[in-house]
């Protein structure tokens, strides 16, 4: 058996000892050199407040962005699944068209800047595409219970054709990497299964559905969980066009209050918070496909 046990050299004491001489070091500057005054009491008001009408506890500025990053992030990425398995399956089709718009779509989005994206599509699809859609009188005409149900879902009515420019926006950046994923996870079924399934007389959509697709799901998720952290961190760039979430929120938080470090590190530690267990669980689940794939082999 191998031998796990963990042992510490003397470069692992001379790298922590450096990295606590460092963060010392920072914390000296701040403290000393910036005469920083650090009121970390100051921080559970932006947290949570007491509604004096409502008699009770209420989300504030800081869980209110986090709720928004959460929302943003889960819609985000279930469109994406969408735009990326479209995209992903339009590579490797057998029309020319369809692999031409396929390639298009990954490489425009994955080689032009996201702040340049998120513009783009916020201009035109707030300004001119929701408008002609009808989003505005619809939401106008709907009643209390939609327009809450829609709050809790999405993003208030007043809020909302912001929230979907931003949604679509994401989805579209993220759905470029989701298709090459799916493309590779396709491509990285061995050609011999593809001439078997032929042989056996399934027609191509049945060896896709049947045979390969099952076989492509398992090797594509744990970089498709992946994505979704990457989804987590990629939506603090819509904060450039006022959608409240984490990062807006701190933003108009530290402009009011100046607490810059006490409010960034705050923010810096609930993203952790949030990436973290999903990083833990995608480092687990390519462990399971792992020892699934030597048994099978």
């Amino acid at each position: 058996m191998t031998d796990k046990t963990t042992r510490i050299t003397l470069l692992d004491a001379v790298l922590a000892v450096a990295l606590i001489l460092a963060l010392g070091y920072g914390i000296y500057r701040i403290q000393v050199q910036l005469h920083y005054r650090w009121d970390w009491g100051a921080l559970p008001q932006f947290i949570w407040r007491y509604d004096a009408e409502a008699q009770r506890w209420v989300p504030n500025y800081l869980l209110k962005g986090l709720i928004t990053t959460i929302k943003l992030s889960l819609w985000a990425t279930v469109l994406a699944m969408l735009f990326g398995t479209l995209m992903g399956m339009a590579q490797v089709s057998r029309r020319l068209l369809s692999r031409l718009l396929g390639r298009s779509y990954v490489e425009m989005v994955r080689n032009l800047p996201p702040l340049v994206l998120i513009f783009i599509f916020y201009y035109f699809l707030s300004d001119q595409l929701l408008p002609v859609l009808g989003f505005n009188v619809l939401l106008d005409c709907c009643g209390p219970t939609p327009r809450q149900l829609l709050s809790v879902l999405f993003a208030p009515a007043d809020q909302f054709a912001s929230f979907a420019s931003a949604l679509i926006t994401l989805a579209i950046f993220e759905g470029a990497y989701i298709a090459e994923i799916v493309r590779g996870g396709i491509e990285s079924i061995e050609k011999g299964q593809w001439e078997a399934s032929a042989a056996l007389g399934f027609t191509r959509a049945q060896r896709m559905r049947h045979i390969l697709l099952p076989q492509a799901v398992r090797r594509i998720l744990p970089p498709l969980a992946g994505q979704f952290i990457s989804t987590i961190k990629d939506s603090a760039i819509v904060s450039v066009i006022s959608i409240q979430e984490l990062t807006f929120q701190a933003m108009d938080l530290m402009a009011s209050t100046f607490l810059n470090f006490e409010i960034w590190i705050t923010v810096a530690a609930v993203y952790l918070a949030l990436t973290l267990p999903c990083s833990l669980a995608v480092n687990r689940l390519e462990a399971v496909f792992s020892r699934h794939h030597r048994r099978a082999a």
